[in-house]
């Protein structure tokens, strides 16, 4: 009996040292809790988020523990620097998560910019069809009616040209003054010519061109280039045109010219024969009720000019309508 005593005197050690564990395990809290209020443990001793806690966006935590290094190095993985501003950088992982969304956001336009499926081509299609038909009406009723020409003025001007005598007896006829009128009868070009050949014949008192108007004249190739410039690609009016263009040495496509001589609906206002060659002189005064090429002073190509325009719009509706049905040929 003895002997069983002692065996169970010497089982009874394992107690002690499990009391020498709590008080190492106590005297180390303390150690910690003293070192948690001197801050020494602030940084290294930090313990993951939980998984309902929701840090908030303006970079402020609810706890101690969600402030630590392992929250840190979560941010520093998601916030990379070389796609996040700076100020992303302090924002907590939800605000660099919106900063990312941004930056891949504002590259998305550059690759939708070319849609490959049938589908996304389908309403840009539509969209411009509900434009379209409009426009198309509208020009096209506009180019059928008399205002398709009345809205392009600066297309259309008119020309008058005054010639002197060259040659033997001063018989050709060479070009010594060029006006040109735009649609609203202002002067484009005004310009006295010095022929190539020598003048015979000035013709003064139908040209009205004296000896010193060719003192200080344009010669003739110079003002042929400028004078060309203006007509090309231009409605060009006139009153018996050939003889300005024979002038300038220039032919001018049919469909462009409007030749105020061969119009018989002005001929029909003028209460005269559709078919017959009616002076400038004449139509001003009876359409016009203006007088135009009179006294010893010779003609004005600018009043001329401004005279075959204002007679040009008076059939200018009615003409181009006959000219689209009966296009002439070049």
């Amino acid at each position: 009996m003895s002997a069983l005593l002692l065996n169970l005197d010497f089982g009874q050690p394992p107690p002690k040292k499990t009391l020498e564990g709590n008080a190492k395990h106590q005297s180390f809290v303390k150690k910690r809790r003293f070192l948690e209020q001197r801050g020494v443990l602030n940084k290294k001793n930090q313990f993951p988020r939980k998984k309902g806690e929701t840090p908030k966006v303006d970079g402020t935590r609810k706890t101690a523990a969600s402030s630590g290094a392992p929250g840190q190095s979560l941010n520093k993985k998601v916030a990379v620097p070389w796609l996040t501003p700076a100020s992303s950088q302090k924002a907590s992982t939800v605000a660099a998560k919106v900063d990312l969304l941004g930056e891949f956001q504002s590259a998305l336009p550059k690759i939708k910019s070319h849609p490959s499926g049938s589908q996304k081509k389908g309403p840009q299609k539509n969209s411009s069809q509900k434009d379209a038909p409009q426009n198309f009406t509208s020009a096209s009723t506009e180019s059928k009616s008399s205002g398709a020409f009345q809205q392009v003025p600066s297309k259309m001007v008119a020309i008058d040209c005054e010639m002197v005598g060259t040659g033997p007896k001063g018989h050709v006829s060479s070009l010594a003054r060029c006006s040109i009128v735009n649609y609203n009868g202002d002067v484009l070009y005004d310009e006295y010519i010095l022929p190539p050949c020598p003048i015979v014949d000035y013709r003064t008192r139908w040209s009205g061109i004296r000896k010193q108007h060719m003192v200080n004249a344009t010669p003739f190739k110079i003002a042929q280039s400028q004078i060309l410039k203006i007509l090309t690609g231009k409605i060009v009016v006139g009153h018996a045109i050939h003889n300005d263009f024979k002038a300038l040495q220039y032919f001018h496509p049919k469909s462009l010219t409007r030749d105020t001589s061969h119009i018989p609906p002005l001929n029909r206002k003028a209460d005269c024969p559709e078919n017959a060659t009616v002076s400038l002189k004449q139509l001003t005064k009876k359409l016009l009720s203006r007088d135009i090429q009179v006294g010893k002073r010779g003609h004005s190509s600018v009043e001329d000019a401004q005279a075959t325009m204002e007679l040009y719009k008076l059939v200018e509706v009615e003409w181009e309508q006959h000219l689209i049905q009966n296009p002439p040929k070049n």
